[in-house]
């Protein structure tokens, strides 16, 4: 089964710059996306055989997140937990006969991490939410996980330290995701691949110099580990300022 996850950074923007073309090509079984900026009624594009669940924030215009899939899936859930991480469209969960999806738009700590406390519950929430999901059948998580985990994972790792995304606290919470059982599918078959990245800022020509980050995964339960056939990074996709992620699993 072939999975493809992109970070779109609003899914009308990115449909005039090849969105269909690209998931003609790619011919994922089930297509997570991030950052959909949109309503469920303003998604106006032709993909068949796909069912489309859409996931939106409160605020009109913010976040969202949406997952398409070839297989209609035994139940969708939006969102989980306590109430306060319930209104920016961050998350959907599918259930399969073999597995749970989980596709998620992490919460940015944003400029002077002044969002990193709310960052620091969700992840432990949200550890917790995977943890009990993986009791009951493995889990595929994915999305713009907001976080470069090591310092492979992105070009400038010393002067970006305590930039949103690389401080030293999240980089801890993803490894502890990593110790409580799942597996960094892209990290387990590439462990020592440099210069592959799935954000780039759109300043300073980062894009055009591969000044990028690798914040976007797909992560696993450690049982599917000897199932994963490839893990890939699509960095010749354009149409956002990310790219897609790419995860074959014999599920």
């Amino acid at each position: 089964m072939k999975f493809a996850s992109w970070n779109v950074n609003g899914l009308r923007a990115c449909l005039g710059k090849g969105f269909v073309d690209y998931v003609t090509r790619e011919a994922p079984d089930i297509l997570c996306l991030q950052e959909t900026k949109l309503q469920p009624e303003q998604a106006v594009f032709d993909l068949p055989g796909y069912h489309r669940y859409f996931h939106s924030a409160d605020k009109k215009g913010y976040s969202g997140t949406a997952v398409l899939t070839r297989q209609e899936p035994l139940s969708v859930q939006y969102d989980f937990g306590d109430d306060i991480h319930r209104h920016e469209g961050r998350l959907i969960t599918a259930e399969y006969p073999d597995f749970y999806l989980v596709c998620c738009y992490t919460p940015n700590s944003q400029d002077g991490l002044r969002r990193l406390d709310y960052r620091m519950q969700w992840e432990d929430d949200l550890r917790q939410y995977l943890l009990e999901l993986d009791q009951k059948k493995p889990v595929v998580y994915c999305g713009d996980l907001n976080v470069a985990h090591q310092e492979i994972d992105l070009k400038n790792p010393q002067s970006n330290r305590r930039n949103a995304g690389f401080s030293d606290e999240e980089r801890g919470k993803m490894t502890e995701l990593l110790s409580s059982g799942f597996v960094d599918t892209f990290r387990h078959l590439h462990p020592d691949t440099t210069g592959v990245y799935s954000w780039w800022s759109y300043r300073f020509n980062a894009r055009a110099n591969n000044a990028g980050w690798r914040i976007d995964y797909f992560l696993v339960s450690r049982r599917l580990q000897d199932r994963i056939l490839a893990a890939e990074i699509r960095t010749e996709v354009t149409g956002s300022d990310h790219c897609p992620v790419i995860l074959e699993l014999d599920v």
